[in-house]
């Protein structure tokens, strides 16, 4: 089935009772599917709390701008305006702060101010930002060995692999990123956290992991050695949040809930998927509200507002560039889990399969945050098109 977008006259997924659309449980991520289950990720996975605490709740400011009608253009670069790229590139939900203010916000696809939205790879961003926490605490050093903190990878591919390099995705370990691909060692993770079962006619003999540190137990090889080049991998991520687990003697559920959700002020708890263990999935299992993205993407750029130390963020935003980066960010680069959009704004951004965007661009003073559900994991030309817009945001508001 195709994917619909958000000027689509057909009914929603999962309408009426009981619903003639169920989303399948090996391709509820894909289109149509995603556009209903991105939203609702408690109600057919797993999940664990992220408690909100019963703290302050930070509330926002409005300064309200209508950008609707903004002249930006759209994926094929042709002239639109933001609600027709929101639409184009099947946003659920929009925000602007502009000086910690909200400037714009924009809900679609049935979402609202309280629905938890699943984040993607942002998680790693938010699992990252609690590491630095640890960091300034002095629980976890990032010159030191993983094996230092988690002996049992002696055994692994990351054997004489510093935590910055897994910080940094520099690690010379072998891990296929390929999402189309169900048995590659991301396709694996799926089965091992629970989000996909094992796909119909596997092979018999093949014996499938079961939860995710089985999955990194088995992971022995590598490519090229440690620290010679950057490679998006996700599951770095997880052996992080295993190093935070070891040394906090916590669950990362309640490291991200005691050391930054109840700080910045949520409005709404949040939450993780977890898999059969309990581990709680730090490389995309994170769900939260639009306005608590931007809570924690306006932290950041109040370089950690006490939460996070700020020496983290700066070293956060000082990552090595290197020509042709990636086709969306030429001039990028990744550090401590986060996205550098270029040399000379150092704007950092979080990113997710699907078209999830937090960008902190500390030049304009400026945080957006899209949450989407796009017919495909990557579409270089709408997150192309998405941070041309973001320019044209930033221009208008200064």
């Amino acid at each position: 089935m195709s994917s619909y977008r958000n000027s689509d006259p057909r009914p929603p997924i999962m309408q009426g009772s009981p619903p003639k659309m169920v989303p399948p449980r090996l391709d509820w991520d894909r289109p149509p599917w995603n556009r209903w289950a991105f939203q609702h990720i408690r109600e057919f996975l797993p999940t664990v709390e992220v408690w909100r605490g019963n703290g302050h709740r930070h509330r926002f400011e409005r300064a309200e701008v209508d950008l609707d009608g903004l002249p930006v253009v759209d994926s094929n670069g042709a002239p639109t305006t933001l609600a027709g790229l929101l639409d184009e590139t099947y946003a659920d939900g929009f925000l602007v702060l502009k000086d910690g203010r909200i400037a714009y916000e924009r809900y679609f696809n049935g979402m609202d101010e309280r629905t938890l939205h699943l984040s993607q790879s942002m998680a790693k961003s938010v699992t990252g930002s609690v590491c630095g926490i640890l960091v300034g605490r002095g629980l976890i050093d990032p010159k030191r060995l993983v094996t230092d903190y988690l002996p049992e990878f002696g055994e692994t591919g990351w054997a004489g692999a510093t935590v910055q390099q897994v910080l940094d995705m520099t690690t010379g370990v072998r891990f296929s990123e390929e999402y189309t691909d169900r048995y590659s060692e991301i396709g694996q993770v799926d089965v091992a956290t629970g989000w996909k079962p094992i796909p119909p006619g596997s092979d018999p003999d093949f014996a499938w992991p079961s939860h995710l540190f089985e999955l990194i137990l088995r992971l022995k090889d590598k490519t090229r050695p440690h620290g010679e080049a950057f490679e998006y991998r996700s599951i770095e991520t997880d052996v992080l949040a295993f190093i935070m687990e070891r040394v906090s003697g916590k669950r990362l559920a309640q490291l991200v809930s005691e050391e930054l959700w109840q700080k910045l002020g949520a409005d709404e708890s949040a939450c993780f998927t977890v898999d059969s263990a309990g581990y709680a999935l730090a490389d995309g299992g994170f769900n939260a509200t639009l306005r608590d993205y931007g809570r924690f993407g306006q932290l950041i750029l109040d370089n950690g507002g006490g939460v996070i130390p700020a020496d983290w963020i700066e070293a956060t935003r000082s990552g090595k560039h290197g020509p042709n980066f990636s086709p969306s960010l030429p001039d990028g680069s990744y550090r401590n889990q986060f996205w550098i959009e270029d040399s000379r704004s150092r704007s950092l951004m979080c990113r997710g399969v699907f078209g999830q965007l937090i960008h902190m661009s500390w030049e304009h003073r400026m945080v957006v945050v899209k949450l989407s559900t796009y017919p495909d994991f990557l579409n270089s030309a709408y997150s192309v098109a998405t941070q041309k817009a973001v320019h044209a945001i930033a221009a208008a508001l200064a």
